[in-house]
């Protein structure tokens, strides 16, 4: 039986920088950032995001990223129809994922992890929050985008307080990196012996 970890939090708040320490720790980790866009380069997953949200945001046949996340946070009620649009593709992958994989220990790293349903097929979720300057240098730096458009992505998100009312599980990433990574291990260890 596979053992399932979900990691979820807030854009920019640091769960990628524990992607090899799960590796090392004996975990497949299925980034599900990158299953989102092998999602949206297939055929039906283009046709739900233009019917949604129009023609404009592709470019030469493929999407173009910028112009989707222009539409999709610009409000809540966009943010939303982004998720109920393009999550039910990327859960298909990831189920898919896990039912190929030969791991018996899989970290699912997703942001929007509860929106999609994915935290029902987790043993245990771990959020990872941060403040919010914290997370808007981060943005700044991995996505090479204004403050403006780094600004809305936070804003788009869910809060805190979402995620504090959905597990119990939180680390906070506003130390160091060794601190940060010191209470994954030790939080990890803790989940896996329950």
């Amino acid at each position: 039986m596979k053992y399932i970890l979900g990691l979820t939090g807030p854009t920019g708040s640091g769960k990628t920088s524990l992607h090899d320490i799960a590796k090392d720790m004996g975990y497949t980790v299925i980034n599900c950032d990158l299953v989102a866009r092998q999602a949206t380069g297939q055929e039906d997953t283009l046709l739900a995001l233009t019917t949604a949200f129009g023609s404009d945001i592709l470019e030469n046949g493929r999407l173009n990223r910028k112009a989707l996340a222009e539409k999709a946070f610009c409000c809540e009620e966009n943010t939303q129809l982004l998720n109920k649009t393009i999550l039910p593709f990327i859960l298909k992958l990831i189920n898919q994922e896990i039912e190929n994989s030969s791991a018996s220990k899989i970290l699912l790293d997703a942001p929007t992890l509860y929106e999609s349903g994915a935290d029902k097929l987790c043993n245990a979720v771990v959020a990872v929050l941060s403040n919010v300057e914290n997370r808007k240098q981060r943005i700044l730096s991995r996505d090479n985008i204004t403050e403006a458009a780094a600004s809305l992505r936070i804003g788009a998100g869910k809060t805190d307080e979402f995620y504090k009312s959905k597990t119990p599980h939180i680390l906070y990433n506003d130390g160091t990196l060794a601190e940060f990574i010191a209470s994954f291990k030790a939080l990890v260890k803790k989940l896996e012996e329950n």
